[in-house]
């Protein structure tokens, strides 16, 4: 069986954490020895080399006009670039993938990039506060539909804030069906609570 790709968009000061825990899941599996469906891609406006904030230096996989049809969902990953004028050239990749029902996931300043294009209106979500999104000016009208939790799944859209890495990733996991519910949460609870758990 062939993979499907998830694929990351990683601009400029990306946050290396907030897509750590997904990846491994995806790319290794949920857990040692358990299948996996998927593998993982990473994009940007370009080819060129993407720089995080942590200093790591990633060679995109795709730019944006290379991107390819097929692929299982993009996870945009938060950082300091979300309002930045080169991250306009992500909405039409993100409207796609919303009309073809593919996964849309943002964490914490993408997150904020999805309410400033109106992606969030009909679904419910998080971000880094309410007052936070608020800021996203007058596209953003889904205040009703905003839950105060560190992330939120509504069908394909999960949104999470900064300190959500792991509930990102879980919830993440569920909207791929990347493994049995079992899994996801002992996954999810081996990441949280360690191997000496307190």
């Amino acid at each position: 069986m062939s993979k499907k790709e998830v694929i990351f968009i990683l601009l400029n000061g990306f946050a290396d954490w907030e897509g750590a825990y997904i990846s491994i899941c995806l790319n290794w599996g949920v857990k040692p020895g358990s299948p996996v469906k998927y593998t993982v891609k990473t994009l940007s406006i370009s080819k060129e080399p993407v720089i995080s904030i942590g200093g790591f230096k990633v060679l995109p996989d795709y730019g944006i006009n290379d991107m390819p049809d097929d692929y299982a969902g993009l996870v945009l990953i938060g950082g300091m670039s979300w309002r930045s004028p080169e991250a306009l050239q992500i909405v039409p990749l993100v409207e796609k993938a919303i009309k073809d029902k593919k996964l849309v996931a943002g964490i914490c300043d993408a997150s904020f990039f999805l309410g400033v294009h109106g992606f969030l209106n009909h679904v419910q979500h998080t971000s880094n506060g309410l007052e936070y999104i608020k800021q996203a000016g007058d596209k953003y009208i889904g205040e009703a539909n905003y839950i105060n939790k560190q992330a939120v799944r509504d069908g394909n859209i999960v949104t999470a804030n900064g300190t959500a890495a792991l509930d990102f990733c879980r919830e993440v996991l569920y909207a791929l069906d990347a493994d049995t519910p079992e899994n996801i949460e002992e996954s999810y609870q081996y990441y949280t609570n360690g191997l000496s758990p307190k």
